[in-house]
Order: structure tokens, then C-alpha cells, then sequence
């Protein structure tokens, strides 16, 4: 079976030899960079998960991210960030990059695995239901090649819109869109369409897959996301 490897980028040395040392012992494969742009220099794709630094030098923790996520070889990297600045805009700047996590320091080396481990494993799933083609959380259903939902084994009849905005939300949840993501990724190069339209196929989309409606939350000002 192959090591699962882990790129750690923070500015603190110290800081990346004790998780270095501590994450090895869990039996990952651990490199270190000391700045975003040393990490750039290496082969970011052959990774499997990132820690993040947010506050560093030049190149930011969040701006490394925006240019990973760019990058079709490293869009899908999963990305813990690591900060001293747990503001909740600084939380949801994290997540609207596409982040699978935000920790907050100081904290424990037992929670930073515990974590590590939970967004390798939503990693794992994510990657099984691109391939099977099923998303699934708890009784909700979403077979993306059959294009049916169903909760507790019961088919929702669901519009493309519906189908298409509850797919991006369970394929990213935790993740925070903004409605103009949300018009990109959904209708994409369609004209004329105003946020209100996003806010009712939100609303409909909510009833329609009761009880898991109050999964899709609304982050004011901010956009929506389906919380696991």
C-alpha cells in the first residue's frame, strides 16, 4: 500500500520539525518547506494533503491556495490551513478557497492528527464517489451517473438546477460558495440569471430533501454551504 505523503509549510521551524516528527510516527510521509515560496518549487501534485501556514512572508498561506486551486494538477489537493487568526471571516476566507480544515493555534499534536486523519478519510470517500459515481450522507442519496436522489431509499424528484447545486454542495461539504460561485459552477455560461434565482432553488431544494433541508446553511453575506 502506498505512504500517504504530507507537505507541512509553515514559517515556524520548530514548529515543522515536532509535526514532521509526530505525523511520521503515524506512519505518513512528511516533507517541510519553510515559506510558500519553497514549497512552490516542489512537486505539489505527488501529495495527498497539505498543512498550511496563513500567515507567512510574501506569498500568504491563503494566496499559495488560490494559486494551487488554479492549477488544474494541484486543484484538488486537500488543504489543512494552520493560524493564529481564528476570526470567522478568516475562517470562511479558508473555506471559500476550497480548505477541508482550519486549525487554529495553539492546539494539541493529538487534535492536528485526529484531523489529519478525518480529511484524508473524506479525501478517500470523495475519490470512491467520483467513481462510482455515488454521493452520499447518511440516507441522502445522489447517483450522479442514473442522475437520481433519493432519501431513505425514496426517489425526490429533483430540476438539472437542483440536482447540480446539491452535487457541488455534497461533493464540497463544509465548503462555503458564494452565490457568484454557485452561478459559475451551476449555470455557468447562461445569461440574466440573478442571485434570487440561486435563493429559491435553495429553498426548494430544502424541502425537498427533508429532513437534510437544515444541512444547507445559509452564511450570511457569504453564501451557503451543506454542513456534515
Amino acid at each position: 500500500m502506498e505512504t500517504t505523503r504530507i507537505l507541512v509549510v509553515d514559517d515556524e521551524e520548530d514548529l515543522c520539525e515536532i509535526l514532521k516528527f509526530n505525523l511520521e510516527t503515524e506512519g505518513y510521509e512528511v516533507d517541510t518547506a519553510f515559506s510558500a515560496e519553497e514549497a512552490l518549487k516542489k512537486e505539489l501534485e505527488r501529495y495527498d494533503l497539505l498543512l498550511l501556514d496563513v500567515m507567512m512572508g510574501e506569498i500568504s498561506g491563503f494566496k499559495m491556495a488560490r494559486m494551487l486551486r488554479k492549477e488544474e494538477k494541484t486543484a484538488d489537493i486537500p488543504i489543512i490551513f494552520l493560524t493564529a487568526k481564528d476570526t470567522e471571516n478568516d475562517m470562511l476566507t479558508g473555506f471559500n478557497l476550497g480548505a477541508d480544515d482550519y486549525i487554529s493555534k495553539p492546539f494539541s499534536i493529538r487534535q492536528l492528527v485526529a484531523r489529519v486523519k478525518a480529511v484524508l478519510r473524506r479525501t478517500s470517500e470523495r475519490n470512491l464517489a467520483k467513481e462510482t459515481g455515488k454521493l452520499e450522507y447518511k440516507t441522502l442519496s445522489l447517483d450522479t451517473k442514473r442522475i437520481k436522489a433519493s432519501v431513505d431509499g425514496k426517489e425526490i424528484p429533483l430540476t438539472k438546477k437542483e440536482f447540480e447545486i446539491l452535487k457541488l454542495l455534497l461533493e464540497n461539504i463544509g465548503n462555503v460558495f458564494t452565490r457568484e460561485e454557485i452561478l459559475s459552477r451551476v449555470w455557468k455560461d447562461e445569461v440574466y440569471v440573478l442571485d434570487r434565482t440561486i435563493d429559491v432553488n435553495i429553498t426548494r431544494l430544502r424541502k425537498k430533501i427533508t429532513p437534510y433541508g437544515k444541512n444547507i446553511v445559509t452564511r450570511l453575506g457569504f453564501g451557503y454551504c451543506f454542513e456534515g
